[in-house]
C-alpha cells in the first residue's frame, strides 16, 4: 500500500515549479538561483511521495537527507533495520532526476547517487513530474 500523502499535490507541484524556474537556463553542474529551504523541502517530499505512489512497496529506501525518505518498489518486505536496497542522493540531484533534467545512468556514473542492493535502479520510475 502506498504511503499516505502529507504534501498537498497543488503545493507540491508549485514547489517543483519554483525549483525548475530557479534552474531555468542553467546546466546541472552550474550554480543556479536558490529557492527557499521550505520550497526545496516541499518539492523533495512531494516527489518522494509521488515515487511511493507510483512504485508501492518496501524493498527500496530512497533517502534525500535531511529532507525526506520513502520506501518503495515491490519485493521483499522490509520491517526493521536497513532495507535490502538503499538509494541516497542530495536534494538537487533528486529533483533533477524527478523532473527529467538528469538521467539515472548519468547520476549514478558521476557518483551523485549512491545505490546498493537489488532493485536499487529507479530509472524505470523516473521522471515523476
Amino acid at each position: 500500500m502506498p504511503p499516505r500523502r502529507r504534501i498537498d499535490p497543488s503545493a507540491g507541484h508549485a514547489a517543483v515549479g519554483q525549483w525548475l524556474a530557479a534552474r531555468a537556463g542553467h546546466d546541472e553542474g552550474e550554480q543556479a538561483g536558490a529557492v527557499d529551504r521550505q520550497v526545496l523541502a516541499t518539492a523533495v517530499r512531494f516527489t518522494l511521495e509521488e515515487l511511493g505512489a507510483r512504485a508501492p512497496g518496501r524493498s527500496v529506501e530512497v533517502r534525500v537527507p535531511p529532507l525526506g525518505v520513502v520506501q518503495c518498489v515491490e519485493g521483499s518486505t522490509h520491517r526493521r533495520g536497513t532495507p535490502p536496497a538503499v538509494v541516497e542522493m542530495d536534494a538537487g540531484t533528486w529533483l533533477a532526476l524527478a523532473t527529467g533534467r538528469l538521467e539515472w545512468a548519468d547520476a549514478v556514473g558521476s557518483g551523485a547517487v549512491q545505490a546498493s542492493g537489488q532493485r536499487a535502479e529507479l530509472d524505470a520510475y523516473l521522471p515523476l513530474v
